[in-house]
């Protein structure tokens, strides 16, 4: 027999994914769904989630606004894992209880990273604006293999892409707030700090969750530590990197090259930086593999009847 709580869906994604409604469809009787195709913030939110009792949302903001118009919600199911559109003190006063499941889309993450630092080493944003406007030169570019990789942020992201870099036979070089030793002795990974990492590393991937302690955690003064000629990844979140100065940087030849997934601001309002030939960016796709967005709409389904009050230290984003 189904189940009669009014659900809603906000995010546009799993709203327009057939197989995830189906399957959601297949438990809950009354679901309404983001069927305009466009995201969901204030108002429009809370038309949405109005007398719904478990509402599952993707990259929609909560506040206490929201919260304050949604006196019924009981239960947010997040799709995907960021949670820095989560205000989680808000979430504690109201008791609403929160369905999240980390490393759901690790792989589809870890494979983009991987993918940027083979097409920047080896120029592939140049080399194929050359070819298109009619340049045929035989760039040399670098390997992937044995350069040394600093991984900013060894949660399950960072856990699963180091042995894919040690495959590699690269040197890797880990920097977080936690300590993993037992996973960085069988894998053999040196964890140092941020400072140390950055001067060390031919490669420095993010994959830290967005909140007060890692916001612009590579400011000016931090890039600035980077070996010259280095490739900087971020696959995370925006905000955490001074994209300001990663331009000059590249611009300069400070850097060799970066590749973003996330921007402070997306779509990304700096279009010099976009049309670097040295940049790499793609529009927030990392999780967004088929394979993870079926792994993370199946997570939400889950989260709505599988819950817990947040705490100040969960969900970690990680």
């Amino acid at each position: 027999m189904k189940n009669t709580i009014p659900i809603a869906v906000a995010s546009r994604s799993f709203s327009r994914h057939p197989v995830l409604r189906s399957e959601l469809l297949e438990q809950y009787s009354d679901v309404r769904f983001n069927d305009r195709g466009v995201c969901l913030n204030g108002e429009s939110l809370i038309e949405l989630a109005r007398e719904r009792r478990k509402l599952i949302i993707g990259l929609e903001q909560i506040n206490e606004a929201i919260l304050t118009a949604l006196p019924e919600l009981e239960v947010i199911s997040k799709y995907g894992v960021g949670t820095d559109m989560l205000d989680k003190r808000a979430l504690i006063r109201h008791g609403i209880r929160l369905g999240w499941t980390g490393g759901v889309n690790k792989r589809s993450v870890t494979e983009l990273a991987i993918a940027f630092m083979i097409s920047l080493l080896r120029e592939v944003p140049l080399t194929n604006l050359e070819i298109r406007e009619g340049t045929w030169k035989n760039r040399k570019g670098k390997q992937l293999s044995e350069r040394t990789v600093g991984i900013i942020g060894c949660g399950n992201i960072g856990k699963d892409l180091t042995p894919i870099l040690r495959a590699f036979g690269c040197t890797v070089l880990a920097h977080d707030i936690l300590d993993f030793p037992e996973f960085y002795e069988a894998n053999q990974v040196e964890s140092v700090t941020l400072e140390e990492l950055l001067r060390r590393a031919d490669i420095v991937t993010l994959h830290v969750p967005l909140d007060d302690s890692t916001r612009n955690m590579l400011s000016a003064e931090r890039l600035e530590l980077m070996k010259p000629g280095a490739v900087l990844i971020n696959a995370a979140r925006g905000g955490l990197v001074d994209e300001a100065v990663v331009k000059r940087m590249l611009i300069e030849g400070r850097l060799a090259g970066a590749g973003f997934d996330v921007f402070a601001t997306e779509p990304p309002d700096d279009p010099e930086l976009l049309r670097l030939p040295n940049f790499l960016a793609t529009p927030h796709i990392g999780g967004s593999s088929e394979e993870a967005i079926l792994a993370m709409g199946r997570a939400a389904i889950k989260g709505l009847d599988d819950n817990r009050i947040p705490t100040a230290d969960y969900p970690p984003g990680r």
